[in-house]
């Protein structure tokens, strides 16, 4: 560096290094410099050892000269930003003009980009709806598709993430060494580009209402110390820290040869034909669980996490998850390993979508966004978001009712409304009646046909509560009709989740993992771990192959009895041309789950035809799973026992132990080489059971931590006084599903235990003999 430069260029350079340069710097020197002044009478290494001196710690941080032109090419980190209280140059408003303005283009850059990327995004899609068929990730998108806030909110990241990475591709140009952008930014800059992308939202000063007695439809304010907590499109919760490749957001196994603890990760289709393949023939019945206990699962998840996609690629706007094989964000695809039977030769890979990111103001970890709100609310049935939520109901009244469909009804009984779209997808899966997918508070919703049931069965149920509730009070307002149905509809919600569900789930341990509610406590927060997204879909082993429908003498319903299980997915016309929910719900009650065993974990269906209705490859739902952990960045299989405080083997003996099946535990081992690689899912669901349960102890932890979590950190739980009546709370804790099937079903006969394996006529009494709701604690 020249004697002549000047003050300004001397202070950047130091502050280059990372520190803060202190407003005492003349009194060291003995110098006091003004602006654009030479200085003569010291180097910049004398300045170094000054702020030494004082105790700052910038060590091996100096690279003066790699910075010099950097900064100035930045101008982000404009002297008077750094060191409000130096004397050395006072035309700060020169300073900061220059800086906020660099700053600024990088931030109209990367908008421009993204939504460059976003509007051709929309134009292939509507591309795509002019095909012929749909593909079977077609139907995957259309289930994980984000709508009203929650692409405002996926937006809002993509903006983030462009800014800092257009960022640290510049500076890479100048500084050679390894660092992370949101480290060099300093917290005002931060708040700018928070401000600008709308990214904000997550940290937004909020003013919650003291006496509302409703919960919000996006879970705001729940908790008023932290609002945000449970709310949707928000990002999971991390109970362990994120593991990327590149510690930022590189899935794990994304790199060919890549070792982790000594070992490279296997494919996930070579893990998935290795251990799960099980063909329909080769399956188990539960002989202690229904149909039901298995839907109810996949109801209650909906019900708590939701990780949307998007297909918008923001720097190759041409790449196309469906056709690429190659790592191009967000695509991610899924290779087949040699020998696999469905290889297709180089170049052909299962498309995989990563969950889209949510905004993460402090560092450049991932972290995945959860579009609903983590409560058990029902907001599967009324929405997480204030626009889905009004187009719900039914407007043309003031009797609080939920809208129904205008051209069919199910023998008089409400159906769900469809879709407002001509194009929709579930056309596609019969081409001559016509139906298009049905809508409600998921997305979901026409996944599979059991899961449409539920939804119709509570709607109904909505309809039923309201117009009661409105003849014991005929002065309330639609309003407070659709509020206090919404409040009983999420009450009974929890009660057949915890008294019902939960305990055979958990069996002997449930007691354990959730002791008795000890009231609301606002310092849980309950919003879902990432973890738990992978956890809870233990229930993918019990599903079975064939979707059973039977008539009022609980006998196979000719000619719609059994369809194979990919026929059904988002095939809505099959409830309206097939005879409605009732066949289904009394499949239900009297039909098995299938049990998931270490030799049968997952059924051919899903593990190889996952959406297959018009095309003759599916997709693998094992698969799937197994990539999405790596999608999340979820450690491996022994840190998670390690957290819960069970045992982590070491080796193939050990696993052999914890497995109980020596056979299995070297299938692991020769694929992943140490089980502290093996994937959360698959590792969690190879665990013999709890006793009288259906997961192994890991799950268990992590499901009743969840739970918990959910529990106690909700304000409105059921449970919680003030939140209803004594009366109310004894009258909601006899609530039953099979009471709310008897009142919006014609089926008459029903087991008073749903969840455990009945046999029809044994097992059934008439609807008479189930207690229903009595309303009238609820009469002003």
């Amino acid at each position: 560096m020249s004697a002549q430069s000047t003050c300004t260029e001397l202070v950047a350079e130091v502050s280059a290094g990372g520190g803060r340069l202190p407003g005492g710097l003349e009194c060291v020197t003995g110098n006091r410099i003004a602006s654009g002044s030479t200085c003569p009478q010291f180097s910049s290494e004398s300045i170094k050892d000054s702020v030494t001196q004082l105790g700052t710690h910038y060590s091996l941080e100096y690279r003066i000269a790699e910075m010099k032109q950097t900064l100035a090419f930045l101008g982000l980190w404009g002297v008077l930003t750094l060191m409000p209280s130096s004397k050395c140059s006072p035309d700060v408003s020169i300073s900061e003009k220059f800086a906020l303005s660099s700053l600024w283009s990088s931030i109209q850059e990367a908008k421009q980009m993204v939504d460059e990327a976003y509007k051709f995004s929309r134009e292939r899609a509507k591309e795509d709806l002019k095909k012929s068929n749909a593909s079977p990730s077609d139907f995957l998108k259309h289930l994980k598709e984000p709508v009203a806030g929650t692409r405002t909110a996926i937006r809002s990241a993509a903006y983030q993430e462009t800014i800092f990475s257009l960022l640290q591709k510049k500076l890479e140009k100048y500084w050679h060494r390894h660092f992370n952008i949101t480290d060099m930014l300093s917290d005002r800059e931060k708040e700018i580009i928070s401000r600008a992308t709308g990214c904000d939202y997550l940290t937004r000063p909020m003013r919650c209402p003291e006496t509302n007695p409703y919960r919000t439809i996006t879970g705001e304010c729940n908790n008023r110390k932290h609002p945000h907590f449970g709310a949707s499109n928000h990002g999971y919760a991390r109970w362990l820290p994120a593991e990327y490749e590149d510690g930022k957001s590189l899935p794990q196994g994304l790199l060919q040869g890549k070792l982790h603890n000594g070992y490279p990760l296997p494919l996930v289709r070579e893990v998935s034909n290795e251990i799960i393949a099980t063909s329909n023939e080769n399956i188990t019945d539960d002989q202690e669980r229904s149909l039901a206990f298995m839907q109810w699962g996949q109801w209650v998840d909906h019900d708590m996490d939701l990780a949307p996609m998007t297909q918008t690629n923001i720097e190759n706007k041409e790449s196309h998850c469906s056709t690429s094989c190659n790592y191009a964000p967000p695509c991610f695809p899924i290779q087949f390993p040699p020998g696999d039977p469905r290889r297709r030769g180089p170049g052909f890979c299962m498309p995989f979508i990563r969950t889209a990111p949510v905004c993460n103001p402090t560092t450049l970890v991932r972290e995945q966004i959860n579009a609903i709100t983590s409560f058990l609310d029902a907001s599967m049935v009324y929405g997480s978001e204030e626009p889905l939520a009004k187009s719900l109901r039914n407007r043309t009244n003031c009797l609080g009712l939920m809208a129904l469909n205008q051209n069919f009804t199910d023998k008089g009984l409400g159906l769900l409304p469809f879709e407002n779209n001509s194009k929709s997808l579930c056309l596609f899966t019969n081409k001559t009646d016509n139906i298009p997918c049905f809508i409600a508070g998921d997305k979901r919703v026409t996944e599979n046909l059991g899961l449409t049931a539920i939804h119709t069965l509570f709607v109904r149920e909505h309809n039923r509560l309201a117009t009661e509730l409105k003849r014991l009070n005929p002065h309330w307002d639609g309003e407070k009709l659709y509020q206090e149905t919404r409040k009983i509809i999420g009450a009974v919600n929890q009660v057949i989740t915890f008294r019902d569900y939960l305990p055979l789930v958990l069996g002997n341990v449930f007691n354990k993992q959730l002791p008795l509610y000890k009231g609301y406590d606002d310092t849980v927060d309950p919003t879902v771990a990432n973890v738990f997204s992978l956890a809870f879909r233990f229930g993918h082993g019990s599903i079975p192959p064939l979707v059973s429908r039977l008539g009022e003498d609980f006998k196979p319903l000719v000619p719609y009895s059994y369809v194979p299980l990919h026929l059904t997915f988002c095939a809505s016309w099959r409830i309206i041309r097939e005879g409605g929910i009732d066949p289904l719900l009394r499949g239900f009650l009297a039909d098995h789950s299938k049990l998931m065993k270490q030799s049968q974990m997952m059924v051919e269906e899903l593990q190889d035809r996952l959406f297959e209705q018009v095309e003759e490859i599916g997709l693998d739902l094992a698969a799937l799973n197994l990539q999405r952990g790596r999608d999340h960045g979820l450690p491996g299989y022994n840190a998670w026992r390690r957290l819960c405080g069970l045992s982590q083997p070491r080796n193939e003996a050990e696993l052999a132990a914890v497995l109980r099946n020596p056979k299995l535990a070297k299938k692991f081992i020769d694929l992943y080489g140490t089980p502290d690689n093996i994937d959360i899912w698959i590792g969690s669901m190879a665990e013999p059971f709890v006793p009288n349960g259906r997961v192994g102890p890991l799950l268990a932890c992590l499901i009743g931590k969840q739970f918990r979590h959910i529990r106690d950190g909700d304000r409105f739980w059921w449970e919680n006084r003030g939140v209803f009546t004594r009366r109310q709370r004894r009258i909601l804790s006899s609530a039953s599903l099979s009471r709310i099937i008897c009142d919006n079903t014609h089926i008459k006969e029903v087991p008073m235990d749903i969840f455990k394996r009945n046999q029809y006529p044994r097992d059934f009494v008439n609807c008479r003999r189930i207690k229903g709701l009595d309303l009238s604690a609820w009469k002003e």
